[in-house]
């Protein structure tokens, strides 16, 4: 099992997630920093576990204001560098090809994001593009040809099920195993839920590969031992 801290920036900042609901997200308050500062939430995280990729979901330019580019600068910047799993609304084939271009990059293709699956048909043998397929309260959001034609998914793939961030009510299990049944040999990652070992297990056990973690890190649930013996598995 692949586990991946998530930074939620906004206005430079980390923030807090709550249920997908980003009007309500504020700076991030965890005994792993001292500060919402990126680099310190990243450094505090990593002192819980070696952790290789850090997932970033860049509110500010999913909202369409301006990106958080010194923050992502200064993360690129840490030692020991880690690799950057980055939504930020990619939305053109340019600033997608751009974002390829990088190699500490791992651009996120979130499916709330896109007009149609174009981008995800050009780009998709890219190695480091990743896509994820975005679920709110109300359901899935996106175009409906990018969902429904997994064979053009690239091989990895985040189910986001943004509803369940930061709401300890556990992953959406059900639409996991389907979606994993689509994806076929693809790399499948859970986001949004996950509360524990025992959730993490779970995941394992429907052959989930990896998974997006916040709260569970910041609130102590995951503790250091756990996370050298689930990275084992």
């Amino acid at each position: 099992m692949r586990i991946i801290p998530v930074l939620d920036l906004k206005g430079g900042e980390v923030v807090r997630a709550e249920k997908g609901r980003r009007d309500l997200y504020r700076p991030i308050v965890t005994p792993l920093s001292q500060s919402p500062d990126a680099v310190s939430v990243a450094q505090g995280l990593r002192s819980l576990h070696d952790f290789r990729t850090f997932y970033i979901a860049d509110l500010d330019a999913i909202e369409g204001r301006d990106p958080n580019r010194a923050a992502l600068a200064r993360l690129k910047a840490m030692p020991d560098a880690p690799e950057l799993w980055i939504d930020a609304a990619f939305a053109d084939a340019g600033t997608l090809a751009a974002a390829l271009a990088d190699a500490a990059i791992w651009p996120v293709l979130g499916s709330e994001s896109q007009a149609d699956a174009d981008l995800l048909r050009r780009f998709r043998d890219h190695p480091r593009l990743i896509l994820s397929l975005d679920f709110f309260a109300e359901g899935y959001h996106g175009p409906a040809s990018l969902f429904d034609q997994p064979q053009y998914w690239p091989q990895q793939v985040i189910v986001m099920t943004l509803a369940r961030v930061g709401a300890g009510a556990g992953p959406d299990f059900a639409r996991l195993r389907d979606i994993k049944a689509m994806a076929g040999d693809r790399s499948v990652v859970a986001a949004g839920g996950v509360r524990d070992e025992a959730d993490i297990r779970a995941l394992v056990a429907h052959g989930i590969d990896g998974a997006l973690v916040a709260t569970s890190l910041h609130d102590g649930t995951l503790t250091p031992t756990q996370l050298a013996a689930l990275a084992q598995r």
